[in-house]
């Protein structure tokens, strides 16, 4: 079976999946292309493996049995065709909170400008485009957010009439942080993922998260789709959660990659994250990001999420921003790209592998309902705690 995930072979991989044989998820790794079963007594969940002194060391050593070949469980993880009596991967992240930045990239800055000035609609935004980029420009990467000279180009834009709160996120000293979803309730790899019915511009945002023990210490990363409604927070930034966290509209995997001596902070930053767009009408989108265009680093992004001021037991999983946003035309000129049901949404990098989920509307994908507190009553049933 071919390796759907198209997982690199070197790396040291942790996620979790579900399996007949067990009424709680499991904690998995990757062996030369089979999956074990490492769940244990010391380390039940993927959280609990991420607050250790050494995540690495305990993945690399920890006895556990096979319940599969990679490819034959990656296959049989969409649920188009899945069957629930073999494995399948979930997402890889359990109980740490599942938090997002936004307008880390000069282009996602430009375009929520574009959704705000837009106010929503599609129509709009190819005259106010060019209209933003004449006004400030296309390069902004350069500019340090809070600085001398992003607070001189705050001015200008003030003294315009053009300011925005997106500038402000953007350019300014702050990050935004917001929630994606609660813990247990992301998506993993051949999961749907969902739209809320009332959207008609939207879009996939291919992105890293970074996976932070709860202490700060960043661990690992995995890649995910940060699902975007354009329209419903182009309408009001306070529609953002609305807009960013409905049913299976967070999307992460296949695995988290651990750091080790073949991965660390430093790949994250020079990594290209690819989408790939692929409908059933025949339309299809290519893209990529390049994490070395990022305003803030990933170290700043997570101390901006937690430390001193919110601290997580659990840990965390912080998508970092995307600088891909589609505007390709889908249909009629000059409304851009917006999905459509049955969407096949691919987003991978060399490091990482490749997350593949089906676009649907959210009520019609798998209703969250496992939590937290299903989990630990069956991690106690199986004296696991």
């Amino acid at each position: 079976m071919t390796n759907l995930t198209h997982l690199p072979t070197d790396g040291l991989f942790v996620g979790r999946a579900r399996s007949r044989d067990a009424a709680y998820p499991l904690v998995v790794t990757v062996r030369d292309g089979t999956v074990f079963d490492i769940t244990s007594r010391t380390a039940p969940t993927v959280r609990d493996i991420c607050e250790m002194a050494d995540p690495t060391g305990h993945v690399r050593s920890a006895k556990g049995g096979p319940i599969g070949s990679l490819g034959d469980i990656a296959a049989n993880s969409f649920e188009t065709r899945r069957d629930p009596a073999k494995p399948y991967l979930l997402s890889p992240v359990d109980l740490q909170a599942v938090k997002a930045s936004g307008v880390t990239f000069v282009v996602s800055l430009l375009e929520r400008v574009i959704e705000e000035q837009a106010r929503g609609s599609a129509d709009k935004a190819d005259a106010i485009r060019a209209d933003i980029a004449g006004l400030i420009g296309h390069d902004l990467s350069k500019l340090k957010p809070g600085s001398p000279e992003a607070m001189e180009i705050k001015a200008k834009l003030i003294s315009r009439g053009a300011w925005s709160q997106y500038l402000e996120v953007g350019i300014g000293p702050d990050a935004e942080i917001f929630t994606k979803c609660q813990p247990m309730a992301s998506v993993g790899f051949g999961a749907d993922v969902g739209l809320h019915p009332v959207s008609t511009w939207n879009n996939p945002e291919p992105e890293i998260a970074m996976i932070a023990a709860s202490s700060g210490r960043i661990v690992g990363a995995t890649i995910g789709n940060d699902v975007n409604l354009r329209d419903v927070e182009g309408r009001s930034a306070l529609l953002l959660g609305k807009a960013k966290d409905n049913n299976a509209s967070a999307a992460l995997g296949p695995f988290i990659r651990l750091f080790d001596e073949t991965f660390s902070i430093d790949d994250v930053k020079r990594a290209v994250v690819r989408l790939k767009v692929e409908g059933e009408d025949g339309f299809s989108l290519e893209g990529a990001s390049s994490m070395a265009e990022i305003s803030r680093s990933p170290e700043e992004l997570v101390a901006a999420a937690m430390g001193p001021h919110h601290q997580y037991p659990d840990g965390l999983a912080l998508y970092l921003g995307t600088m891909f946003v589609p505007s390709k035309d889908r249909g009629e000129k000059g409304k851009g790209f917006t999905h459509k049901v049955g969407d096949i949404v691919t987003i991978s990098s060399e490091k990482f592998g490749a997350l593949v989920n089906r676009v649907r509307l959210s009520p019609d994908c798998l209703h969250w309902t496992y939590s937290a507190s299903h989990l630990m009553r069956e991690l106690a049933k199986a004296e696991l705690i």
